[in-house]
């Protein structure tokens, strides 16, 4: 998701409320993908919204996170149950192909129906004889914000 909000004043909404938003929609990811894995445990975190001045404090949460461990062929099965159910749970597919690296790994990028929310789900297959495990890398990140108003300080 790119800071397109620039120029514009970024919501205020409630940081804790946008990060239990965030790891709901990596949580519903993971029940999409339907393997049995390792999952690297991370929670979402804050960062800068580059195209605002640090000043004005907007940020976005990021959850990155993957599956591995998982059999290539089941990996793949998964990202096709992605491409048919993330539609029918209110997220809209703008990107089905492969990425811009030199590897051109599938990748599948949604945003949510509100618009509050973006996964990049990409697809790393390693070969049979390789000592990597094949893996889906997670980043679900929500859309620029602020924790409070402008030219306000939090009161205690």
């Amino acid at each position: 998701m790119s800071d397109e909000k620039v120029g514009k004043k970024a919501d205020v909404r409630d940081e804790q409320a946008v990060k239990q938003s965030v790891e709901r929609a990596s949580s519903d990811i993971l029940d999409i993908l339907a393997v049995k894995g390792e999952v690297t445990q991370s929670g979402a975190v804050a960062t800068s919204c580059t195209s605002y001045p640090e000043e004005d404090e907007v940020h976005r949460m990021r959850h990155p996170w993957s599956v591995y461990g998982v059999p290539g062929d089941d990996l793949e099965k998964a990202m096709d149950r992605l491409r048919a159910q993330l539609p029918a749970k209110g997220w809209k597919i703008v990107k089905d192909g492969p990425d811009k690296s030199r590897a051109k790994l599938p990748q599948i990028v949604a945003n949510s129906s509100d618009g509050r929310l973006s996964a990049d789900l990409r697809l790393w297959r390693e070969p049979a004889d390789s000592k990597r495990s094949s893996m889906i890398e997670v980043t679900v990140v929500s859309d620029c914000f602020r924790s409070k108003p402008d030219g306000t300080t939090p009161t205690g």
